[in-house]
Protein backbone atom coordinates (compact mmCIF):
# COMPACT_ATOMS: atom_id res chain seq x y z
CA UNK A 1 0.00 0.00 0.00
CA UNK A 2 1.24 3.47 -0.87
CA UNK A 3 2.27 5.53 2.13
CA UNK A 4 2.58 9.22 1.44
CA UNK A 5 2.30 12.38 3.38
CA UNK A 6 -0.80 12.35 5.58
CA UNK A 7 -3.82 14.27 4.39
CA UNK A 8 -6.14 14.99 7.30
CA UNK A 9 -8.15 17.81 5.73
CA UNK A 10 -11.52 16.06 5.36
CA UNK A 11 -11.12 12.77 7.17
CA UNK A 12 -13.71 11.97 9.77
CA UNK A 13 -12.27 12.74 13.22
CA UNK A 14 -12.40 9.08 14.19
CA UNK A 15 -10.05 8.19 11.30
CA UNK A 16 -7.41 10.90 11.61
CA UNK A 17 -4.06 9.25 12.30
CA UNK A 18 -5.72 5.90 13.02
CA UNK A 19 -5.24 2.48 11.52
CA UNK A 20 -7.90 1.64 8.97
CA UNK A 21 -8.85 -1.90 7.94
CA UNK A 22 -8.52 -2.51 4.23
CA UNK A 23 -10.44 -5.20 2.36
CA UNK A 24 -7.60 -7.66 2.89
CA UNK A 25 -7.85 -7.14 6.64
CA UNK A 26 -4.45 -5.51 7.03
CA UNK A 27 -4.33 -2.19 8.82
CA UNK A 28 -2.86 0.84 7.10
CA UNK A 29 -2.02 4.33 8.29
CA UNK A 30 -4.68 6.73 7.14
CA UNK A 31 -2.57 8.97 4.96
CA UNK A 32 -1.42 9.28 1.38
CA UNK A 33 -3.61 7.70 -1.29
CA UNK A 34 -6.03 6.08 1.19
CA UNK A 35 -6.71 9.48 2.71
CA UNK A 36 -7.15 10.98 -0.75
CA UNK A 37 -9.71 8.27 -1.58
CA UNK A 38 -11.64 9.03 1.60
CA UNK A 39 -11.52 12.75 0.87
CA UNK A 40 -12.72 12.19 -2.71
CA UNK A 41 -15.56 9.90 -1.60
CA UNK A 42 -16.72 12.33 1.07
CA UNK A 43 -16.49 15.29 -1.32
CA UNK A 44 -18.49 13.53 -4.03
CA UNK A 45 -21.14 12.53 -1.48
CA UNK A 46 -21.40 16.16 -0.30
CA UNK A 47 -21.63 17.38 -3.88
CA UNK A 48 -24.42 14.96 -4.78
CA UNK A 49 -26.31 15.79 -1.59
CA UNK A 50 -26.12 19.52 -2.36
CA UNK A 51 -26.99 19.09 -6.04
CA UNK A 52 -30.00 16.90 -5.23
CA UNK A 53 -31.17 19.48 -2.70
CA UNK A 54 -30.99 22.17 -5.40
CA UNK A 55 -32.86 19.99 -7.89
CA UNK A 56 -35.39 19.18 -5.19
CA UNK A 57 -36.06 22.83 -4.42
CA UNK A 58 -36.07 24.40 -7.87
CA UNK A 59 -36.73 21.30 -9.96
CA UNK A 60 -37.18 21.98 -13.65
CA UNK A 61 -38.85 25.35 -13.06
CA UNK A 62 -35.60 27.34 -12.87
CA UNK A 63 -33.51 28.11 -15.94
CA UNK A 64 -30.29 26.25 -16.64
CA UNK A 65 -28.32 29.42 -15.89
CA UNK A 66 -29.88 29.67 -12.45
CA UNK A 67 -29.30 26.02 -11.61
CA UNK A 68 -25.68 26.18 -12.77
CA UNK A 69 -25.04 29.32 -10.76
CA UNK A 70 -26.42 27.58 -7.67
CA UNK A 71 -24.26 24.55 -8.42
CA UNK A 72 -21.18 26.78 -8.81
CA UNK A 73 -21.75 28.58 -5.53
CA UNK A 74 -23.09 25.76 -3.35
CA UNK A 75 -21.89 22.42 -4.73
CA UNK A 76 -18.50 23.01 -6.31
CA UNK A 77 -16.98 24.28 -3.03
CA UNK A 78 -18.17 21.06 -1.34
CA UNK A 79 -16.58 19.00 -4.11
CA UNK A 80 -13.27 20.88 -4.12
CA UNK A 81 -12.75 21.41 -0.37
CA UNK A 82 -9.30 20.19 0.65
CA UNK A 83 -8.51 18.49 -2.66
CA UNK A 84 -5.45 20.63 -3.38
CA UNK A 85 -3.70 19.28 -0.28
CA UNK A 86 -4.14 15.60 -1.16
CA UNK A 87 -2.23 13.44 -3.61
CA UNK A 88 -4.71 12.63 -6.36
CA UNK A 89 -4.12 10.28 -9.25
CA UNK A 90 -5.26 11.09 -12.77
CA UNK A 91 -8.18 8.68 -12.42
CA UNK A 92 -9.33 10.51 -9.26
CA UNK A 93 -9.29 13.83 -11.11
CA UNK A 94 -11.16 12.27 -14.03
CA UNK A 95 -13.70 10.95 -11.54
CA UNK A 96 -14.33 14.50 -10.32
CA UNK A 97 -14.77 15.70 -13.92
CA UNK A 98 -17.22 12.85 -14.51
CA UNK A 99 -19.39 14.14 -11.66
CA UNK A 100 -19.79 17.48 -13.44
CA UNK A 101 -20.26 15.92 -16.87
CA UNK A 102 -23.06 13.71 -15.53
CA UNK A 103 -24.67 16.73 -13.86
CA UNK A 104 -24.73 18.52 -17.21
CA UNK A 105 -26.14 15.42 -18.91
CA UNK A 106 -28.94 15.30 -16.37
CA UNK A 107 -29.62 19.02 -16.56
CA UNK A 108 -29.57 19.19 -20.36
CA UNK A 109 -31.27 15.79 -20.84
CA UNK A 110 -28.58 14.55 -23.22
CA UNK A 111 -25.93 11.86 -23.27
CA UNK A 112 -23.77 13.48 -25.95
CA UNK A 113 -20.46 14.57 -24.40
CA UNK A 114 -19.83 17.04 -27.24
CA UNK A 115 -23.04 18.91 -26.39
CA UNK A 116 -22.06 18.83 -22.71
CA UNK A 117 -18.60 20.28 -23.40
CA UNK A 118 -20.02 22.96 -25.67
CA UNK A 119 -22.52 23.99 -23.01
CA UNK A 120 -19.83 23.99 -20.32
CA UNK A 121 -17.82 26.35 -22.49
CA UNK A 122 -20.83 28.57 -23.24
CA UNK A 123 -21.81 28.76 -19.55
CA UNK A 124 -18.14 29.33 -18.58
CA UNK A 125 -18.31 26.33 -16.26
CA UNK A 126 -14.83 25.03 -15.40
CA UNK A 127 -14.27 21.36 -14.74
CA UNK A 128 -12.80 20.30 -11.39
CA UNK A 129 -9.54 19.31 -13.11
CA UNK A 130 -9.02 22.93 -14.18
CA UNK A 131 -10.03 24.29 -10.78
CA UNK A 132 -7.86 21.75 -8.99
CA UNK A 133 -4.77 22.61 -11.05
CA UNK A 134 -5.18 26.31 -10.24
CA UNK A 135 -5.92 25.67 -6.55
CA UNK A 136 -3.02 23.22 -6.18
CA UNK A 137 -0.60 25.71 -7.74
CA UNK A 138 -1.84 28.43 -5.36
CA UNK A 139 -1.64 26.04 -2.37
CA UNK A 140 1.94 25.02 -3.19
CA UNK A 141 2.99 28.66 -3.58
CA UNK A 142 1.58 29.44 -0.15
CA UNK A 143 3.35 26.41 1.36
CA UNK A 144 6.63 27.44 -0.27
CA UNK A 145 6.37 30.93 1.24
CA UNK A 146 5.91 29.65 4.80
Amino acid sequence: MHRGTPCHMRLPHRLQGQKVKSQGGAGAYCGGHLAAQLVKTTAKRSFYRSANAIFGKVGRTASEETVLELIKTKCIPALMFGMEACPLKKRDINSLDFVINRLFMKLLKTSDINIVRTCQHMFRFELPSVLLARRTRKFLEKMKNL
